[in-house]
């Protein structure tokens, strides 16, 4: 299940005291998002459920284990692994407190260096002002040879939504997307950041909506609408336009498709011990002789 990037405008006016001039999203609407979510949030978790079923396949396939394990972006606490101590650390007082954690923002980390095997961040890079920061620090964070595992909503997440409010806007669109990652650009991401065998993936879920409002109410309940400073609101003539068509792309039954796009990261703190490309030059055969047509 993919995660949810952006949404529509906030239903309260953010104050952007602690965002910097150049940050995306404002600090401050997050944190209150966030807390706003978190006593029904049970109800809503199943993209989250769903990217961590995905990371947790991909940690099967990892055959060793992980004794100290960072939780970047934990919600409610809701990531387990036996036999492991697991520090938890999230934007919001609410879900912090829930998990027992720390709250601090992904790229502000309170930990030291070197203290954990594994990070695994699940649903919240996409909300984040510097994920290369956040990425880097992930990797400061871990051991040599820690492995790091993020899952996130990326690029071409809430198509369908974003077309019906351009369809509802346009005379004066206002900006109620984030920015979003697309699979390429999350494994460059990894490798600026310093981690080894950096790989990224994506995968796609579809969701069926009987109205736009059922979408609207997952997205706040999830923590999951427009963070973006000082959004300009969105008028009851435009909610109703994009409603309509919302309505207008509805299949047979009523029900109209969402698509979710959740890019999935992974990345390994560098070691000696980690296999190394080839250097230039090293080959031993002729990729032109290779080729040569054989004789009959």
């Amino acid at each position: 299940m993919p995660l949810l990037v952006a949404s529509v405008a906030p239903l309260h006016k953010p104050s952007v005291s602690d965002s910097q001039p150049s940050e995306v999203f404002s600090r401050s609407l997050r944190r209150r998002r966030r807390d706003r979510a978190v006593p029904g949030y049970a109800g809503f978790s199943f993209l989250r459920e769903h990217m961590l079923d995905g990371l947790l396949e991909r940690l099967d396939g990892v055959k060793r284990d992980f004794r100290d394990v960072l939780d970047l972006g934990s919600f409610a606490g809701d990531f387990d692994l036996p036999g492991a101590r697991i520090a938890r650390l999230d934007a919001g007082f609410g879900f912090a407190r829930a998990a027992g954690g720390v709250q601090a923002d992904e790229d502000r980390l309170p930990f030291a260096d070197a203290s954990f095997d594994l990070v695994v961040s699940v649903g919240v890079l996409d909300q984040v002002n510097d994920v290369p920061g956040a990425l880097a620090l992930a990797r400061r964070v871990l051991r040599p040879d820690g492995l790091f595992l993020a899952a996130f909503a990326g690029a071409g997440t809430l198509a369908t939504l974003r077309a019906c409010l351009r369809e509802a806007e346009t005379e004066r669109p206002a900006a109620r997307f984030h920015p979003q990652i697309d699979v390429r650009a999350g494994g460059d991401l990894l490798a600026r950041a310093g981690f080894a065998l950096p790989v990224s993936d994506i995968e796609t879920l579809v969701v069926r909506y009987a109205g736009l409002p059922n979408l609207l109410r997952d997205l706040r309940g999830m923590a999951a609408t427009n963070l973006l400073p000082d959004p300009a609101p969105l008028t009851r003539a435009a909610l109703v336009h994009a409603s309509a068509a919302f309505a207008d792309r509805a299949e047979p039954d009523g029900r109209t498709p969402e698509r979710f796009e959740i890019v999935y990261l992974t990345g390994w703190a560098p070691d000696a011990s980690q296999p190394k490309p080839a250097r230039p030059g090293s080959a031993t055969a002729s990729l032109a002789d290779a080729l040569k047509k054989r004789p009959d």
